[in-house]
C-alpha cells in the first residue's frame, strides 16, 4: 500500500488532484483510515489513474472520463479512442499554427506600413513558356486555403511527368484565377518542351509572353508571402499602373526549409498610354 503522497510521486500527479479525484468519486482510494482519514492506493490503481490523466490531458472533462472508465472499455477500444483524440489534437495544432504564421504575417506588415522598400520592384519583360499544369480549387487566396493545394498539386505533378519521363526544363509556376463564387482556381504548373502527355489529368498550356511586369522576389516561406504582395501592390497603384491578368509566382528555390525558399513574384501591367 501506498501514502497519498507516495502514489502521487510515483503517479505524477498532485496529492490536491488525487483528492479531487477522490471528491468526485473517480479514483477512490483503497483504503481510508478510520481514525486518521489518511489515504492508501494499491500499485493496481495506477493503470486508473493513467487512463484519468490520458483522457484529461487529452481535453474530455472529468464527467467525460467517469463516463467512459465506467462503460469498462477495452484497453484496445483506449487507445482506438486516444489515437482518434490525437489525431484531432495534432490537426488543432496544425490550424493555430498555420493561424499564429498569418498573425505574424500581419503585423510584420503593419509593421512596415509607410516604409515599403519599393526599390526591390523591378520591371521587366516575361518570355512566353510551355508548362504541364494541375489544377485545383482553394476556398480563397489566404496561405492557408492556398497552401494545402498547391503543394500536394506540384507534388502530384512532379511524380506523374516522372512516370512519363517527361523532363522539366525550368522552375515550378504558379498562378491563380478568381472565380464568381469567391473560389480560387490553383495552376499547378511545370515547364516542359512537349507537346501532349499520355496523362489525361495534365494539361498543356503556353502561357503568354508579357511585355511589361512588376516583380519583386520574396525569400523564405510562402506564408510570410502577403509582405511582398502588398509591397507590389503599394508600388502598382502609387505609380498609376494597372494589374494586367493572373499574377504568377515562380519558384526560384525550393528547400526541405520553407525559410530558404526564393520566389519571384510577377505581376503582369497593363502597356503605358
Amino acid at each position: 500500500m501506498f501514502s497519498i503522497g507516495e502514489f502521487a510521486r510515483h503517479g505524477r500527479v498532485s496529492v490536491r488532484m488525487l483528492r479531487h479525484y477522490d471528491a468526485v468519486g473517480l479514483l477512490r482510494p483503497a483504503h481510508v483510515d478510520p481514525l486518521t482519514a489518511y489515504r492508501s492506493y494499491e500499485a493496481g490503481q495506477f493503470a486508473r489513474l493513467n487512463r484519468i490523466v490520458a483522457l484529461k490531458d487529452l481535453g474530455f472533462t472529468l464527467l467525460q472520463v467517469q463516463s467512459i472508465l465506467d462503460d469498462k472499455v477495452s484497453t484496445q477500444q483506449l487507445q482506438g479512442m486516444l489515437r482518434l483524440r490525437e489525431a484531432e489534437l495534432h490537426s488543432q495544432v496544425a490550424e493555430d499554427t498555420a493561424r499564429l504564421a498569418q498573425v505574424k504575417a500581419r503585423l510584420a506588415i503593419i509593421e512596415k506600413e509607410g516604409f515599403m522598400p519599393i526599390e526591390d520592384i523591378v520591371i521587366k519583360s516575361i518570355t512566353a513558356v510551355r508548362v504541364a499544369e494541375l489544377r485545383g480549387t482553394a476556398a480563397g487566396f489566404e496561405p492557408a486555403a492556398i497552401g494545402p493545394v498547391v503543394g500536394p498539386l506540384f507534388d502530384d505533378l512532379c511524380l506523374r511527368l516522372d512516370r512519363l519521363g517527361v523532363p522539366l526544363v525550368g522552375p515550378g509556376i504558379a498562378y491563380y484565377e478568381s472565380r464568381s463564387d469567391g473560389e480560387v482556381v490553383v495552376h499547378a504548373a511545370m515547364p516542359v518542351n512537349v507537346e501532349e502527355t499520355a496523362d489525361a489529368d495534365i494539361s498543356i498550356v503556353d502561357l503568354p509572353a508579357v511585355e511589361r511586369a512588376a516583380t519583386i522576389v520574396h525569400r523564405g516561406s510562402m506564408d510570410e508571402v502577403m509582405t511582398s504582395f502588398q509591397t507590389m501592390a503599394g508600388w502598382i497603384d502609387g505609380n498609376g499602373e494597372r494589374p494586367l491578368g493572373p499574377s504568377r509566382e515562380v519558384y526560384l528555390v525550393v528547400d526541405a526549409d520553407p525559410a530558404n525558399w526564393v520566389t519571384e513574384l510577377q505581376e503582369p501591367l497593363h502597356g503605358r498610354r
